[in-house]
């Protein structure tokens, strides 16, 4: 661990490139990518580890293909301030030419000890960033600072040549970065689309976050009055965002989404409008064409490159006008003639035809999640459940907090079953345990997320169960000593099959991470 050989090769009054400084504080497991057009065009790949990113040259840039493979050279230790930069390093400096963060995000290693992994030649880690996803490997060859860069389980599907131009911190291409453009830390949004011209007439207006109307969960279908019906999508719920030049895609807790899917920000980038606000489900389509949450959950590990799609089903502001007060129907219909060629990865979410029996029926054969049905006369109304949205499920599904776990046994590994819940009147309520729908990779990952929130005390208030005098479900005061507990913070998607007498899940499949919830918003959902 060492920056000499950084600050040597560098002149710092001529470079804006950061001093050479160690970091003392305990690695954030960051990863940076930058492309680099300096004597030649290469890639960096850098990762911060031990108070600074360990670094190497890869000429042709990351494998794609599972087992592709590609010469990556160790250089120099980079100090972790390196991270975020960009821009030109003026000729006759070291690396003189441009740079660009490539991508960047959070790096897993795959092993207990990386930095002793590393030093014996070999690293195995995931990477989770704006473009890049999955497993690669790091081998080192016979020549100590010659390694081989090696893609691991699966195919990645290739980025565009639009995307490889474009910075995934200014969204800023190489030329423009040549030019001056973000040298240094960069505070630019992202803006890889120009907006279109509407003359003097339409100016553009500043767009706000809206908190996304809601749902109702009904049992069946009301009858009377005016109703449509739209697919009930198994995604992330977000909103889409432009104004000008500038593009944000935020989930319904006003979480940024724009990292995770940059195909589908390039996507709203390209909507010929001065700005607009849109509603709608972020999804992964299985080989039928089905919306699937645990394909999105793969995605979202690097296991899966499944077709990712941006379904918008509702107009909230369109080039300054607030569609908000209008009636669904003119909303869905100048919705439908913006996305009459929608660009990229967006597509428009139409209202069904026939009546509601026989789009229940065609759904449940064609596997769908449900309906979800809209008075024709309702307004949005943002963050409220007003009951003029109902949702009518084929399958029992409902979010879950998870507020502890319990050991291991036999052959898995990191934790048993999950042990989830709803709250009722700000209280948790223990709703059963979860021991199905994990692979071994989501395994790891949820246990990494449980070390951070541990707590010394039960969450749930009815464990032990004081008014039936019994503790339910498997949880007996002895399993009670073995179970972790959890700050009550992550939220979990949760197939069942029924509630049972005692308001526990009974058949609970875990389908993923909720990251678009935020705990205290999870209820029993009831019918009414």
């Amino acid at each position: 661990m060492s920056l000499k050989a950084y600050s040597r090769k560098r002149d710092f009054k001529k470079t804006s490139e950061p001093r050479g400084q160690l970091s003392p504080n305990r690695p954030r497991r960051r990863f940076v990518i930058q492309k680099h057009a300096a004597s030649r065009l290469h890639y960096d790949l850098r990762l911060e580890m031990d108070g600074t990113l360990k670094s190497w040259a890869v000429p042709k840039g990351v494998p794609y293909a599972k087992g592709e493979r590609r010469l990556a050279v160790e250089v120099e230790d980079h100090p972790v301030s390196y991270i975020d930069f960009e821009g030109a390093i003026p000729k006759g400096q070291y690396g003189g030419g441009t740079v660009m963060v490539w991508d960047q995000g959070t790096f897993e290693p795959l092993s207990d000890s990386p930095l002793k992994e590393l030093a014996g030649g070999k690293l195995h880690f995931l990477l989770k960033g704006k473009k890049l996803q999955g497993e690669w490997y790091l081998v080192r060859l016979r020549d100590g600072k010659q390694w081989l860069l090696i893609r691991g389980k699966n195919d990645l599907l290739p980025i565009s040549k639009k995307m490889d131009d474009t910075s995934a911190l200014s969204g800023r291409s190489m030329a423009g970065l040549s030019n001056g453009y973000g040298v240094g830390r960069s505070q630019e949004p992202i803006k890889p689309a120009r907006p279109a011209s509407h003359g003097n007439s339409v100016k553009s207006s500043a767009v706000l976050f809206v908190e996304p109307m809601k749902a109702k969960f009904v049992k069946s279908a009301p009858r009377g009055g005016q109703w449509l019906y739209e697919i009930k999508f198994d995604g992330y719920r977000a909103l889409a965002l432009k104004s000008g030049g500038g593009v944000r895609l935020l989930s319904r807790n006003e979480k940024d989404f724009a990292g995770k899917f940059p195909q589908l920000l390039e996507a709203v980038a390209q909507l010929e409008v001065q700005d607009v606000v849109l509603d709608g489900e972020i999804v992964a389509l299985d080989a039928d064409g089905r919306s699937s949450f645990q394909l999105l959950q793969a995605y979202d590990l690097g296991q899966e490159r499944p077709p990712i799609f941006f379904y918008a089903f509702d107009l909230l502001q369109l080039n300054g006008k607030d569609f908000k007060n209008q009636p669904v129907t003119n909303r869905k219909a100048a919705l439908a003639k913006l996305l009459k060629k929608p660009p990229g990865v967006i597509r428009f979410s139409p209202a069904l035809s026939g009546g509601v029996s026989a789009l229940l029926k065609q759904a449940q054969r064609l596997g769908l999640e449900g309906l979800v049905g809209k008075r024709e006369d309702s307004s949005y109304e943002a963050g409220r459940r007003s009951g003029a949205w109902i949702k009518l499920k084929l399958r029992r599904e409902q979010e879950m907090v998870i507020g502890g776990y319990s050991n291991p046994s036999g052959t898995r590994n990191h934790f048993g079953a999950l042990l989830v819940g709803y709250y009722e009147r700000k209280r948790l309520k223990f709703a059963g345990k979860v021991g199905t729908g994990f692979d071994e990779a989501l395994m790891k990952r949820l246990y990494g997320k449980f070390q951070s929130l541990l707590i010394p005390e039960c969450p749930f208030e009815n464990l032990p169960d004081k008014k039936q005098g019994r503790y339910g479900q498997g949880v007996t005061p002895a399993a009670m000593e073995r179970c972790h507990w959890l700050k009550p913070e992550l939220v979990g998607q949760i197939q069942f099959s029924e509630w049972t007498r005692d308001d526990k899940l009974r058949q609970p499949v875990f389908l993923g991470l909720r990251e678009d919830k935020k705990a205290g918003e999870v209820v029993r959902e009831k019918t009414r």
